[in-house]
């Protein structure tokens, strides 16, 4: 009984054991991988030399497979970091990343990460405009003490589904009732504002649109990154990825 015991004791402790070092792996690789995407929204590309084997091998689900570390660092250098007035950002899916660890008895070796992420354009004078999603699965070998990334996939690649990050809040009808009219843009031509049921309505060439409050002031739309600030009785600014689309007066 007592064997018996000792024994299942240890099963458990090494069971522990196991579980922690899993969870510190994973943390070491998550912040790894944080730690290179830093360089690479940065165009950093000697940094991000750094996380990869001499021998990485690189495949796209669109550009082809890239093999070799001069030859990856020379793609980041002549596509994407190639002019300083655009490139791309790229931010991780939340709750898409998995780590599996990889043994060889009984000692960690290497990782898999796996995951989702989406990229923006950013281009000088402009806001940060979505550009694609995409999945990952990357083999990262520790080395001489040195986790480093060994295998790439990059696979998937298709549209990004606009995630709103704004938070609503509620204003009473006597605030909303302020901003009720017509405005007239240059492009758009007439724009009606109305409210239904607590929220601000928009309506453009026939079209309904439903405007959620940030402040006061700011309004947002949950379907793209549309905000509409408004100045009392006198106009309606629209702000696009950032940057202003079109300015419209108040006509009644």
């Amino acid at each position: 009984m007592k064997t018996t015991f000792t024994f299942l004791l240890l099963l458990c402790c090494n069971v522990l054991f196991a579980q922690q070092t899993d969870a510190e792996l994973s943390a070491l690789i998550i912040r790894q991988d944080s730690l290179f995407w830093d360089a690479y929204n940065r165009c950093d590309t000697s940094a991000m030399g750094s996380f990869f084997t001499p021998d990485v091998e690189f495949y796209h689900d669109k550009g082809g497979p890239t093999i070799g570390l001069p030859a990856l660092v020379r793609s980041f250098s002549k596509n994407l970091c190639s002019n300083s007035n655009w490139h791309l950002k790229r931010e991780p899916v939340p709750g898409s990343y998995k780590v599996f660890p990889l043994r060889k008895d009984n000692a960690i070796y290497g990782a898999i990460l796996s995951g989702e992420h989406v990229f923006y354009i950013l281009e000088t004078g402009k806001g940060p405009m979505l550009d694609g999603h995409a999945s990952f699965t990357h083999l990262w070998l520790k080395q001489a003490g040195v986790w480093k990334m060994k295998n790439l996939l990059s696979y998937d690649h298709g549209p990004a589904t606009y995630q709103n990050k704004r938070q609503e809040i509620s204003l009473p009808e006597k605030v909303l009732s302020a901003y009720v009219g017509t405005y007239q843009g240059p492009n758009v031509g007439e724009v009606q504002i109305t409210i239904e049921k607590g929220v601000l309505v928009m309506k453009v060439k026939g079209k309904l649109y439903r405007l959620y409050a940030e402040k006061e002031d700011v309004f947002f739309d949950k379907d793209r990154d549309l905000v509409f600030e408004f100045e009392k009785d006198r106009k309606m600014t629209v702000k696009e990825n950032g940057v202003v689309a079109e300015v419209l007066p108040k006509i009644k």
